[in-house]
């Protein structure tokens, strides 16, 4: 699907999405916590429908009301086979967790999902007497438990999804654990994963992100859970309002674990209005400069900060940079190439994306290469374009953030789907 994205002057408010990567973990929780929970997820995106689609493959009943979701938990597969959809985390995090049961369960997925590297749960699983089939380091993934504690070493390098799988399934498992992990990255993103198992009464020691130390035998606590704004959703949205104008989300804990939090310091280093009142976040226009930052732990954020970056006089660093290669799409790659295609000046280095100034964007066409942050990323530098930008493969937006087009216009643009 071809959209058209126009917006000249932002102003306006929106409500932040619900953050899917807590809205996915309390899927989890709920699923092994033995009693009925409540979760108020707000709308969901396709990733967290993977994840609703999963738990009911692993034995939850789950009842949806509006925006609530009532989730009878119970771990007890009831089919071999279980689809991932397009979500990384849901895909690596349920690995472990479907490894509790002795009954062989292959994940798959679709799309991109078929492409990301998988070959680093082997070892760590098979250390917890798992027996694991990948296909060649890819989906499918085939396992068979049962899943039980002991010491095991985990790469997390790559991506701390698969640390947080095991984190959620070891504390139910038979046995002591003790979790190695080396040159783990993401950080924030395994602080969700521990506040999440705090919240269903789970206890794991973390010494300093090293040694994850895990007693089995514990028992997930039922209760009622509220997912907090997405803060990787609303940096689309306060990067428009550095760009041409003010745009206010409300919904955003300023002080939340969540990576992608991060944004505000990047708006803050380029020059940008930042206001904070309680949990709305607003951000004005002013004069932007060049700015360096590290997106090592907060890799979602690097797409609106290239938009960002292309309005800051002088060039721009995005330093680590090769964290963007197993997304979605080759994230570095392709924001090279969506945002140069409508007149930016990007470039990668193997390590560092390196973002040149410039004083208006021309528009035109770009592929959202199945990336919804490209596709963002895209409408959002439309702000700073002279002529419409066009986003081919629009629909991709749904896998986290469905409602962006009607966010969108409430700051004063438009998405045309009839072109």
């Amino acid at each position: 699907m071809k959209a058209e994205a126009i917006i000249r002057n932002v102003s306006g408010k929106i409500s932040a999405p619900s953050s899917k990567s807590a809205v996915q973990r309390y899927l989890a929780g709920t699923l092994l916590a033995d009693g009925i929970s409540e979760i108020s997820a707000g709308s969901m995106c396709d990733d967290s429908l993977a994840a609703l689609s999963i738990i009911k493959a692993l034995g939850a009943e789950v009842e949806e009301k509006g925006e609530k979701i009532f989730v009878k938990g119970g771990f007890n597969p009831v089919a071999d086979e279980v689809n991932c959809g397009e979500s990384g985390l849901s895909s690596r995090m349920f690995i472990p967790v479907a490894a509790l049961s002795e009954r062989e369960i292959t994940l798959t997925g679709r799309g991109s999902l078929l492409k990301r590297p998988f070959g680093m749960i082997v070892n760590p699983l098979n250390q917890l007497g798992v027996s694991v089939k990948t296909s060649g380091g890819l989906l499918p993934v085939k396992v068979k438990g049962p899943l039980r504690g002991g010491d095991v070493n985990a790469d997390g390098s790559i991506s701390s999804q698969f640390i947080t799988g095991l984190l959620m399934a070891l504390p139910v498992a038979e046995g002591t654990s003790r979790i190695f992990t080396g040159n783990l990255v993401s950080r924030p993103y395994i602080d969700l994963t521990l506040k999440t198992l705090a919240e269903f009464g789970v206890k794991v020691i973390n010494d300093n992100y090293r040694v994850f130390h895990v007693e089995g035998n514990q028992k997930y606590r039922p209760g009622k859970f509220k997912a907090e704004g997405d803060w990787s959703g609303a940096a689309f949205i306060l990067v428009m309002g550095a760009l041409g104008g003010s745009a206010e989300v409300e919904g955003l804990d300023p002080y939340s674990v969540q990576a992608d939090r991060a944004v505000i310091d990047a708006l803050i280093l380029a020059g940008a209005d930042v206001k904070t009142d309680g949990t709305t976040i607003t951000v004005t226009v002013k004069n932007l400069k060049n700015f360096t930052f590290d997106i090592t732990d907060c890799p979602d954020i690097a797409p609106p900060l290239a938009v960002l970056a292309t309005a800051c006089t002088g060039c721009s660093v995005l330093k680590g940079a090769d964290r963007l290669v197993a997304k979605e799409s080759n994230r570095a790659e392709t924001i090279c190439r969506a945002l140069n295609s409508i007149g930016a000046n990007v470039s990668y280095n193997g390590k560092e994306l390196i973002i040149c100034g410039v004083k208006s964007l021309k528009g035109g066409e770009s592929s959202a290469y199945n990336d919804h942050r490209i596709a963002m990323a895209l409408a959002s530098a439309s702000v700073i374009s002279g002529s419409p930008v066009i986003i081919d493969g629009y629909e991709c937006v749904n896998k986290s953030y469905p409602g962006f087009a009607v966010d969108f216009e409430k700051l004063g643009g438009r998405i045309n789907f009839n072109i």
